[in-house]
């Protein structure tokens, strides 16, 4: 499998990986502007806008986009992060040049009809209760606000309610004309792809936008805090996050291979201890999360109000001990895990489309699986052993709680356990 570059004269960059044997295409533009890149008057634009882009353009109705790629067996779809927003399809390789053509499309040319304005701002409005009505998504969005508190990075992607019910026509539009310059764009596709091809594709449906460059967000920084929400829930949730590397730090390795070993699998410290040996909970896990200047390792858990102190104990106390005794044996059944995880996603084309996409966007370039699985294979136990210190000690925190948890103990409390 070969990955190929390009980049137009205006600053759109273009990335493929022909995959053998595929008779399909994922194929997408990714745009450099999501969550962070708003404003406060902002907060949810750059999601509203990814709604509206498939509520029809000069060219085409909300309909005859759906249409247009499933006559021909494709889908098409789009999703917003804090980093990017991306709006992709996968199509028979023979339909590729219809697919870029009408992503073009609504990316280049939404017209913002006030009507369907209206119709989708209903929609949204139906996402976010419904976000806010699903515990353990809910706490995620306030733990991120906890962690960034008054920055960009802390705000919610789908916005607050009032001010999505305040967006109008001229406010889309001109987030489009502040960040979707040709050099904030991305066109990427794996699987039967012809770069060349593609290339000369992107040419006629991107170069001749003018260049400009976005406004660059500001840096952020963690802040830690706590967020308690009493609500009579079946479930107490729990999650707590300590700040963490970027992706562009290469300790982001080290981080994901202790993630995973703490609480990344069934054989984890934090399945076993906490769900396995003292029945506390269903889930509980470790995970990750990375941006360009910052990231945090981030455990949740639900449980009954009776047993969340206790299970809020145990997990600072097997953090700790995590620091002082994990083993050779479970970093390298985490760093197996890893490499599996990352190797077994890029058999699917639109996982590796994305993937490419993502490493222009951080590296402008793309490393390549040889050079990727050789660091994480190169984290050592003692780097892993560090990092777990760091965690179980000294990292900045932040606590999300939310349902019968009245009797849970808060950010100082744990905090204490850490330093005990």
């Amino acid at each position: 499998m070969t990955v190929q570059q390009d980049q137009l004269a205006n600053g759109v960059r273009i990335v493929s990986e022909h995959m053998p044997g595929l008779q399909s295409t994922a194929i997408g533009v990714w745009v450099a502007a999501g969550g962070r890149h708003e404003r406060i008057e902002q907060n949810g634009i750059a999601h509203f806008l990814e709604h509206m882009a498939f509520k029809g353009t000069s060219r085409r109705s909300a309909l005859e986009i759906a249409e247009t790629i499933e006559d021909v067996g494709g889908y098409i779809n789009a999703y917003t992060s804090r980093e990017v927003t991306a709006y992709y399809a996968r199509v028979l390789a023979q339909d590729v040049p219809l697919a870029l053509d009408v992503i073009a499309d609504i990316v280049l040319n939404p017209v913002f009809d006030p009507r369907e304005i209206e119709v989708e701002r209903g929609v949204i409005l139906q996402e976010i209760g419904q976000a806010n009505d699903t515990p353990d998504d809910i706490i995620f969005d306030w733990l991120q606000e906890e962690s960034y508190r008054d920055q960009p990075l802390g705000r919610t992607i789908l916005g607050p309610s009032e001010r999505v019910s305040a967006f109008t026509r001229e406010d889309l539009s001109a987030f489009v004309a502040e960040h979707y310059g040709p050099e904030q764009l991305i066109i990427s596709a794996a699987g039967a792809v012809d770069h060349d091809a593609l290339v000369r594709l992107a040419q006629e449906h991107f170069g001749h936008l003018a260049s400009r460059r976005g406004r660059v967000p500001d840096a952020a920084k963690f802040t830690g805090g706590e967020v308690r929400r009493e609500r009579d829930l079946e479930q107490a949730h729990f999650a707590l996050a300590f700040e963490g590397p970027g992706y562009r730090d290469d300790a982001i390795y080290t981080a994901q291979i202790y993630a995973s070993a703490l609480g990344g699998s069934m054989s984890s410290r934090l399945f076993q201890q906490v769900r396995e040996q003292r029945g506390l909970c269903y889930t509980i896990f470790a995970q990750t999360g990375a941006y360009a200047d910052t990231g945090s390792t981030t455990i949740y858990a639900g449980t009954s109000a009776e047993q969340l102190a206790e299970l809020a104990g145990i997990t600072i106390d097997e953090m700790k001990r995590a620091a002082d005794d994990m083993t050779e044996q479970e970093i390298a059944r985490a760093r197996a895990q890893m490499k599996a995880g990352l190797l077994m996603g890029l058999e699917s084309p639109s996982n590796r489309a994305e993937r490419l996409a993502r490493l222009v966007e951080i590296w402008g370039k793309v490393p390549s699986l040889e050079e990727t699985v050789a660091r994480i294979d190169a984290v050592t136990a003692g780097e892993v052993l560090g990092f777990a210190e760091e965690m179980a000690v000294k990292a900045p925190a932040a606590l999300a709680l939310y349902g019968p948890v009245g009797g849970a103990p808060d950010l100082a409390q744990l905090q204490d356990r850490r330093a005990a």
